[in-house]
């Protein structure tokens, strides 16, 4: 991918494509979108109401990336006391498999680098367990299981699962950036 993509922080007026783009990237049945999880969960990724709420969070940042004008991808960053949580991390199912993923991450990562906050250590996210090619993605990000698996957020609003489900956490730290 030579685009040079545009990034910016999420407003309210981007919601509705927000919501469409999330479901899209998680629930998409067909086409080239590898992280589809239409086969696992059932039901809407996210709503209204709830990126709303989080766009409303002080502790929480989403961004999302255009390409010529067109919204292709977001990434959330959750600040806590001395993590960031990487979450709502998608690519529009007709841009992925061009890089734009792997550009997303290097901006959160680089945004959060560049913060300078002390008091941060790791980065973190969560990765449905069924999810091995994802997995196996974010490892060759420097990303590594910790051990550490919770139970599917069933009250969440993030859909139903399928297949058993449970919630792998991985992480990096933040000294090995760059």
């Amino acid at each position: 991918m030579n685009q040079k993509l545009e990034f910016r922080i999420a407003q309210i007026s981007d919601i509705p494509k927000l919501v469409e783009l999330v479901n899209s990237a998680y629930r998409q049945k067909d086409g080239n979108s590898w992280t589809s999880e239409a086969e696992i969960v059932s039901g809407d990724r996210i709503n209204y109401q709830q990126l709303e709420q989080s766009l409303f969070q002080k502790n929480f940042k989403l961004f999302v990336a255009e390409l010529d004008g067109k919204l292709v991808a977001c990434i959330g960053l959750t600040f806590d006391q001395d993590n960031v949580e990487v979450g709502t991390f998608c690519i529009a199912p007709e841009y992925q498999n061009q890089g734009i993923g792997k550009q997303v991450l290097d901006f959160a990562e680089k945004y959060v680098i560049d913060l300078k906050l002390p008091n941060l250590n790791d980065f973190v996210m969560w990765v449905l367990s069924v999810r091995h090619e994802l997995i196996a993605y974010y490892e060759r990000r420097g990303y590594v299981q910790t051990g550490v698996v919770d139970e599917y957020p069933m009250d969440a609003g993030v859909g139903k699962p399928i297949v058993d489900l449970h919630l792998v956490e991985m992480r990096k730290a933040l000294n090995h950036i760059f």
